[in-house]
């Protein structure tokens, strides 16, 4: 189960050093997102890339939309594949939503993270009365039935924005 998740979500160590960097894309994009930053530090640190579930360089059939309808799924992703990789503490880099997994993930697992850096975290996804900044409820709802409905092309056109 283990190797094919590694597989499924394209995971890649690259680098040396003993420093560990996890750098985890947001949502529309995938781990080419980190490619102009990344010679930067593989002299120094272990770099760890995946793709999220949602990317359009994962195999569409892996997604679960009953499993992934929280973070929770996508939390358990990451953690598994930091205990697969055994490389120990890490800095884990979060852009997005990936900034809000890998918060749920340090608060799961603190034993796996030295440092957490977000870049542009929602404090949360759904706007409410005193918070405006996510989705409505019906826009959400919305996302979720294009997906529903087309996930690949959901996958091409999202990533057109990211």
């Amino acid at each position: 189960m283990v190797q094919s998740l590694l597989e499924a979500l394209n995971v890649r160590v690259v680098g040396s050093g003993e420093k560990v960097l996890v750098l985890a894309h947001g949502v529309g994009t995938d781990q080419s997102a980190w490619q102009r930053i990344l010679p930067y530090f593989v002299r120094d640190h272990r770099v760890v890339l995946y793709d999220l579930v949602c990317a359009g360089s994962v195999n569409p059939d892996y997604f679960d939309f009953r499993r992934y309808t929280s973070l929770d799924a996508f939390v358990d992703d990451l953690l598994a594949i930091l205990d697969a990789l055994r490389l120990g503490r890490c800095t884990y880099v979060g852009h997005s939503v990936s900034a809000s997994i890998g918060i749920l993930a340090s608060i799961r697992r603190p034993d796996l993270f030295a440092k957490l850096i977000l870049i542009g975290a929602s404090p949360r996804f759904l706007n409410d009365k005193n918070y405006h900044g996510g989705f409505a409820d019906g826009e959400i709802d919305t996302v979720f039935a294009a997906m529903e409905a087309n996930y690949a092309a959901w996958v091409s056109g999202s990533r057109a924005l990211g």
